[in-house]
């Protein structure tokens, strides 16, 4: 079994089944000595960097919404469900926006509404996470897709 994120970690997130997931900005080097994931998802406009570790993409330019909503859903519903018994990495290059609206999709997943998701994750992962209007409603409508 593979050892899950500690909770007091930088970016770590809890959602309400217990599931813990990190949110990380890919401009901010990780830490030498922090633990590195099992699985990553990474949120950006263009091919991310190779990772030694198992890895998904979706495109998602800066301050916009994935290309591939469907494709998206699909992607972020395996990291729910690796979160359960994996170090699940969420990631963009800043690590609020893209990366908040992703997590907050995770707690839609989790079984928070998707009117409370952002709030959920403004409160416990960003105060900063989601940063356009229109992320936002992209949440709201996550659950319902």
């Amino acid at each position: 079994m593979t050892e899950l994120w500690n909770e007091s970690d930088a970016g770590v997130l809890r959602l309400p089944s217990g599931r813990l997931v990190r949110g990380r900005g890919l401009r901010h080097p990780l830490d030498p000595g922090a633990p590195v994931p099992t699985h990553g998802v990474y949120l950006l406009g263009k091919q991310p960097p190779e990772v030694p570790w198992e890895s998904g993409w979706i495109r998602w330019p800066d301050f916009r919404l994935p290309s591939d909503r469907a494709g998206a859903r699909v992607v972020l519903a395996d990291a729910w469900e690796r979160a359960a018994g994996e170090r699940v990495e969420i990631a963009c290059g800043g690590g609020r926006g893209r990366t908040g609206t992703a997590l907050a999709c995770l707690a839609v997943l989790d079984g928070v509404p998707g009117e409370e998701a952002v709030a959920y994750v403004r409160r416990h992962y960003d105060r900063h996470a989601v940063e356009t209007p229109w992320q936002r409603r992209y949440v709201r409508g996550f659950g319902e897709g």
